[in-house]
């Protein structure tokens, strides 16, 4: 699934969510994609426990308005077994450790070092 935001791929093989946003999210525009998360999740019949990697080297940092957004619009969202963010801005990588204070998270420089450490021990579903 692609827009001009974001796109999101699902790995049934590695039960990993994988999200790339493209670049600044106005507060407006966190309902939409939200929505457009929570819906694919479930058709794609992902549950609790998968793997997501958030590529966030093109966005960078997030205005405050949008970040208070995404608090309330994926409060309840499923959740997770690890979270690999990535980003080298080292403003961002403040933001994403002040809002998402997952024990299971790790912040990374590039996606494939992000994905190596994800699927480290991760079974490959056939």
């Amino acid at each position: 699934m692609s827009h001009a935001h974001y796109s999101i791929v699902f790995r049934h093989d590695l039960r990993l969510m994988d999200v790339a946003w493209h670049r600044h999210f106005a507060a407006e525009d966190v309902g939409p994609y939200a929505q457009a998360c929570k819906a694919e999740f479930t058709r794609q019949g992902f549950r609790p426990g998968y793997l997501l990697r958030m590529d966030m080297s093109q966005s960078a940092v997030q205005p405050q308005d949008a970040i208070a957004m995404f608090r309330t619009h994926f409060d309840g969202f499923p959740r997770a077994r690890r979270i690999a963010v990535v980003t080298a801005s080292a403003i961002a990588r403040l933001q994403v450790k002040r809002e998402m204070t997952q024990s299971y998270l790790q912040i990374f420089d590039r996606a494939d070092t992000a994905f190596a450490w994800l699927t480290q021990d991760a079974p490959i579903l056939a």
